[in-house]
């Protein structure tokens, strides 16, 4: 006879998707190294990207962002 609960990661079970665990992960390990190898970690953490808006099918001035 099959079990009718399959197991399930505790990541699912708690709501959350594995990127965002992943993400707490990271976080919880960067903010355990000592220095100077946790200020180093935490300038990697930034994700810098560009975003355009469209109007009448061409491309704006892109838009620069900085996300931590």
């Amino acid at each position: 006879m099959a079990s009718t609960s399959a197991a399930v990661p505790f990541w699912r079970s708690a709501g959350i998707t594995y990127v965002a665990y992943s993400n707490v992960c990271a976080n919880l390990l960067r903010n355990c190294l000592k220095e100077p190898h946790k200020s180093e970690a935490l300038t990697r953490e930034k994700v810098h990207f560009s975003r355009s808006n469209w109007t009448d099918g061409k491309p704006q001035k892109p838009n620069i962002e900085y996300r931590m």
